[in-house]
C-alpha cells in the first residue's frame, strides 16, 4: 500500500494511522488526501488482523486544521460544490462504519488543531482521546468563513454532546480546550501529550469485544457524560422547539441576519433532528453549495487568506533581519499600556517594566495584567505555574530604573507631542543605539514625534487598539527615516503578541484613524441634518458595523474625539470639518461613558441606558426629522470608503489588502463585505463614484471622489 499522506503501522494488532499531508505545514483535506484516505480505509476493513485502529497526525500542533479551503474556491456551481460534499459524507461514512459495521474500535488521538473537517473526521469515531497542552483545540469554525460544517457537524455533534452544547459551538465557530471539550461529552479522555499514543492504543486494544452490535457513536465502556439534565429537555418535542427557539433568536440578536451561514446551520441541525440523518446529510450538502458560493462566504475567506498570508509579511519590500527583542518598556500603565504590558509578556513572552507617575498607576497596571493572567488561568489556557511565571515578568516603576537595556520601549501617554517628545529624548539618552522606541499615538505624525530625535531610524509608530488583549489588529507607522531592521522588529513582535500587522506610512492619523474621522464627522452632520442619534446608530448596526458611529463617540470619548478632529482638520482642511455643533458637548463637559455624560445615559456602575434626550439641547439644533436608513448608511459609509481610497492613492497603505484587513480589525467594518475595497470592488468602481459625486452634488467637496476610484471606474479595475 503506496501512501503519499498517511504513515500507517500495524502493532499488537492496532492499526495507527498517522495523517501527513506531503508539502504542506499542517494537515489539511482535499482531493490529495481522500484517495490516501481511501486505501487505508480499504486496508482496515479488508485485513482481519487489524482487530482496532488509532488514527492520529505525524504533524506536531495540529490533528486536521479542517478542509483545504483553496479546493473550495475554484467552485461557482452550488450544485457541484453540493456534490463535494456528498463525496466527503461518503467517506465519513466509511469511516464510522469502521467501528459500527465492521466492529473495529477507532480512537481518534488528538494533538493540536482538531478544527472544522478536522473535529468531523473525529467524531467518526468511537472514542476522542485528547492532548493536554494549549495547542489542542476543537471546534467548527465554518460560520466565521461563511459556511456551515458540511462534513456531518451539523448531525454527529449534537448526537454525541447533545443540541444546546452542539449550536454554541456550531453557530458562535468557537473553539474549546480539551477541559471544556470533556466536560460536554466531546472529549473521553485527556492525557498528557507525551503519552498520548501510547493510552490511544491501550484504549483501542481494551476496547475490541465491546461494540454492540447495533453500531452507534460510543465505545460500550467509554461513553462520554451523558448530560441527563439537558436530555429530558431535547427528547422532549415541545423543549426541542424552545431549546430551537432560543438558539435562533441569540443567533439574530448578534448576526442581526446579516450573515446567512448561522441561520443554514441551525436548519441542518434542526433538520436532522426532525427528519433524521439522511435527510440532514443532504440538507448539509445543500446549504453548503449556497453558501459557498455566496458573497458574504467570498468576503469572509478573502479575509482568512489574507490573515493567513500577513502572518509572512514582513512589512518591508526588501530583506532586514529583527532585532531580538527580551526586554520591552512600557510608558505609561492606563488601559492601554496595561494592555500592552499584558500581551507583551503573556503572548510574546516578554519581560516588562512599566513606567508610571506614581505608585497608585504602578498598582493599578499590574493589577490590569493579573486580572488577565487570572482569566487565561480560570479558562485553562494557561496551567497556574504559567500564570505565576507571565506575572513575574512585569514589573513597574516610577522611576527610569529598568529601562536601560530594554530592546524596545512603548509609550501609551497622553497625546501631547511635547509629553512624547520629552520621553523620546530621555530614552535615547538612556537605551543603546538597538533599542526601538515606538509610539502608541493615534493622530500625531511620527515625524514630528521624532523631530528632535538623534536616533530617528528607530523610531516608529505601534497603534493598539482597545481593549489591546481582544483587538487583533496592530498598526505599525514608519517615517522617511524609519530603518527596516526597526520595522521588521516591531511587526515580529506584534506577531509574537497574537496580532495581525500592517505597515502603513507616516501621516496624521495614519491609516485607521483617518478613516474613522470621516466616518464620525459625517455622523454628525446627519445630526446636524436633523437624524436622530437612535436612527444613526441603528442605521449604521444594519449595515454590519457592531456599534454605531454615535455611541462609539461616547465610547471613545467626545473629548479625545474632539481632539483628533482638530488635528486632522489642521492637516486636511475642511474636507476633515465636523459641524460646529460638536465643540458645544465639549463645553457642556460631555465626555461619553468615562465621565457618565455622553449622547447616552448612563447610571453610577457606568451602564448604558438609552439616548440622553437633553443632549439635543446641549448641541443647539432644532427638532429631528426622520432620514432614511438608506441615505444614512450611504454617506455614512461612503465617507469612509472614499478616504480609504485617498490613502492608498498617496501610498499610505501598501495594498489595498492592508486597507482592508485594517478596517475589518481595527474598525469593525462589516466582515462579510470584506474592507472598503472589497467592498467597491463588489458594488463596481462606477457605482461607487457615481453615488460619491451625486452626494458631492448635494453636500459638497468632502465626498469629492479620490482619483483612484475615478481611475478603477473609467478602466473596470478592481483592487483586490
Amino acid at each position: 500500500m503506496e501512501l503519499t499522506h498517511f504513515t500507517f503501522s500495524v502493532d499488537d494488532n492496532v492499526a495507527i494511522a498517522l495523517l501527513d499531508r506531503a508539502g504542506e505545514p499542517v494537515n489539511t483535506l482535499g482531493p490529495a488526501v481522500f484517495e490516501d484516505f481511501v486505501s487505508v480505509i480499504d486496508r482496515i476493513e479488508g485485513d482481519p488482523g487489524i482487530k482496532a485502529v488509532v488514527f492520529g497526525s505525524a504533524k506536531k500542533g495540529t490533528f486536521l486544521a479542517g478542509a483545504d479551503l483553496r479546493f473550495f474556491e475554484t467552485r461557482t456551481d452550488p450544485d457541484e460544490a453540493a456534490d463535494a460534499i456528498r463525496e466527503l459524507h461518503a467517506l465519513f461514512a466509511r469511516s464510522e462504519a469502521v467501528h459500527t459495521v465492521h466492529a473495529k474500535p477507532v480512537v481518534m488521538a488528538i494533538d493540536g488543531a482538531c478544527l472544522g473537517g478536522g473535529l468531523e473526521f473525529a467524531l467518526t469515531g468511537s472514542m476522542r482521546i485528547a492532548a493536554d497542552h494549549n495547542k489542542t483545540q476543537l471546534g467548527q469554525p465554518e460560520v466565521q468563513l461563511g459556511v456551515l460544517p458540511a462534513g456531518g457537524g451539523t448531525q454527529r455533534l449534537p448526537r454525541i454532546v447533545g443540541i444546546a452544547a452542539a449550536l454554541d459551538m456550531i453557530l458562535t465557530g468557537r473553539s474549546l480546550r480539551p477541559y471544556k471539550a470533556h466536560k460536554i461529552g466531546l472529549v473521553d479522555e485527556i492525557v498528557p501529550k507525551e503519552v498520548l499514543y501510547d493510552i490511544a492504543k491501550q484504549r483501542a486494544a481494551d476496547a475490541v469485544g465491546h461494540i454492540g452490535e447495533s453500531g452507534g457513536s460510543s465505545v460500550k465502556g467509554f461513553l462520554a457524560p451523558s448530560h441527563l439534565q439537558e436530555l429530558a429537555l431535547e427528547q422532549n418535542p415541545v423543549g426541542r422547539r424552545m431549546l430551537f427557539r432560543k438558539a435562533e433568536e441569540a443567533m439574530l440578536a448578534k448576526t442581526k441576519g446579516l450573515y446567512p451561514a448561522p441561520k443554514r446551520a441551525l436548519e441542518a441541525v434542526k433538520i436532522g433532528i426532525d427528519e433524521g440523518n439522511e435527510a440532514g446529510y443532504e440538507a448539509e450538502a445543500a446549504f453548503f453549495g449556497e453558501l459557498v458560493t455566496s458573497p458574504e462566504s467570498k468576503a469572509l475567506r478573502g479575509i482568512f487568506f489574507a490573515t493567513q498570508m500577513m502572518k509572512y509579511a514582513t512589512g518591508i519590500s526588501g530583506s532586514a533581519e529583527p532585532t531580538p527583542v527580551a526586554k520591552v518598556g512600557v510608558l505609561g500603565g492606563g488601559l492601554m499600556g496595561a494592555g500592552i504590558a499584558s500581551v507583551s509578556a503573556l503572548r510574546a513572552g516578554a519581560t516588562v517594566r512599566v513606567k508610571e507617575v506614581d505608585t497608585t498607576g504602578v498598582q493599578r497596571a499590574l493589577s490590569h495584567v493579573a486580572k488577565n493572567v487570572a482569566r487565561q488561568v480560570k479558562r485553562r489556557r494557561l496551567r497556574p505555574f504559567e500564570g505565576e511565571q507571565a506575572m513575574n515578568r512585569v514589573t513597574g516603576t516610577t522611576d527610569w530604573s529598568g529601562f536601560g537595556n530594554a530592546d524596545l520601549v512603548i509609550e501609551a501617554v497622553f497625546e501631547s507631542l511635547e509629553l512624547k517628545q520629552a520621553l523620546l529624548a530621555q530614552v535615547e539618552s538612556m537605551t543603546p543605539e538597538g533599542t526601538v522606541f515606538a509610539s502608541n499615538t493615534s493622530s500625531l505624525p511620527i515625524a514630528d514625534i521624532a523631530a528632535n530625535a538623534s536616533r530617528p531610524e528607530a523610531v516608529l509608530g505601534m497603534h493598539y487598539f482597545s481593549p489591546v488583549e481582544k483587538m487583533p489588529l496592530l498598526e505599525v507607522i514608519i517615517t522617511e527615516n524609519t530603518a527596516d531592521w526597526a520595522t521588521v522588529t516591531a511587526v515580529a513582535f506584534g506577531k509574537r503578541q497574537g496580532k495581525t500587522v500592517i505597515v502603513v506610512k507616516d501621516g496624521p492619523g495614519f491609516y485607521t484613524t483617518r478613516i474613522l474621522v470621516p466616518y464620525m464627522n459625517e455622523a454628525f452632520h446627519l445630526l446636524e441634518d436633523g437624524a436622530s442619534i437612535q436612527a444613526i446608530d441603528d442605521a449604521m448596526t444594519a449595515w454590519g458595523f457592531p456599534v454605531g458611529p454615535v455611541l462609539l463617540s461616547d465610547e471613545v470619548g467626545i473629548d479625545v474625539g474632539a481632539h483628533i478632529s482638530r488635528v486632522m482638520l489642521d492637516a486636511f482642511g475642511e474636507r476633515m470639518a465636523g459641524p460646529a455643533m460638536a465643540s458645544n458637548l465639549v463645553d457642556d463637559d460631555r465626555m461619553g461613558r468615562k465621565n457618565g455624560r455622553g449622547f447616552y445615559r448612563y447610571d453610577d456602575k457606568g451602564e448604558r441606558g438609552g439616548v440622553d434626550e437633553s443632549v439635543y439641547q446641549a448641541l443647539k439644533i432644532g427638532p429631528r426629522r426622520v432620514i432614511s436608513e438608506s441615505e444614512i448608511q450611504n454617506r455614512i459609509s461612503l465617507a469612509m470608503v472614499n478616504e480609504a481610497a485617498r490613502c492608498l492613492e498617496e501610498g499610505i497603505l501598501q495594498s489595498a489588502l492592508d486597507g482592508d484587513m485594517g478596517a475589518v480589525m481595527g474598525l469593525g467594518f462589516p466582515p462579510f463585505r470584506g474592507g472598503p475595497f472589497w467592498w467597491v470592488d463588489q458594488v463596481g468602481a462606477a457605482e461607487i463614484v457615481a453615488r460619491l459625486d451625486a452626494l458631492a452634488d448635494r453636500h459638497g467637496m468632502r465626498f469629492e471622489p479620490a482619483e483612484i476610484l475615478r481611475s478603477h471606474a473609467a478602466s473596470g479595475t478592481t483592487f483586490r
